[in-house]
């Protein structure tokens, strides 16, 4: 009996011991949308200047205030639903991490405020339209909402 109390105790162990730990780590990035800027693949956040709102990739969701209230949506608000999101510049967080980006709204609108642009970007994809069959790249200037055409710098 004590023989095969031992050879389940040593087979316990040889099996314990001959386990590799195996660490998985599953960061949920989402897709960024095809009017998101080039070359960012650890962001989570776009700051839109001209809209004064952000822009959530994981969740494909909107973050804009309204009635002093931030709202998530998967559209942009109504009044903003024609907005030529290939031809504005959108500001990309780089150095947030967290799920309430408007925590720094007030210095993001001071810093980007409308018509802001920064460096040249290139969008991930195509720009929808016929024929079209060259990535976009956005310098800015576009005719956005009736914010401007983009010539603004900083503050307002």
């Amino acid at each position: 009996m004590k023989s095969l109390k031992y050879f389940f105790i040593a087979m316990t162990f040889i099996a314990v011991s001959s386990l590799q730990a195996q660490v998985s780590v599953n960061v949920n990035i989402g897709t960024p949308p095809a009017w998101g800027p080039a070359g960012y693949t650890d962001v989570r956040y776009y700051y839109l200047p001209d809209l004064e709102m952000y822009y959530d990739i994981n969740a494909s969701i909107y973050i804009y205030i309204s009635n002093g209230k931030w709202i998530r949506a998967r559209n942009l608000p109504r009044n903003y639903r024609n907005y030529d999101l290939y031809n504005e510049y959108k500001v990309v967080l780089t150095d947030y991490r967290g799920n309430s980006p408007y925590d720094n709204y007030k210095t993001h609108k001071v810093k980007y405020g409308k018509g802001y642009i920064g460096k040249p970007q290139k969008t991930i994809g195509l720009k929808p339209g016929k024929g079209n069959n060259k990535e976009y790249k956005d310098n800015g200037h576009g005719n956005g909402n009736g914010h401007g055409k983009g010539h603004r710098h900083g503050k307002h």
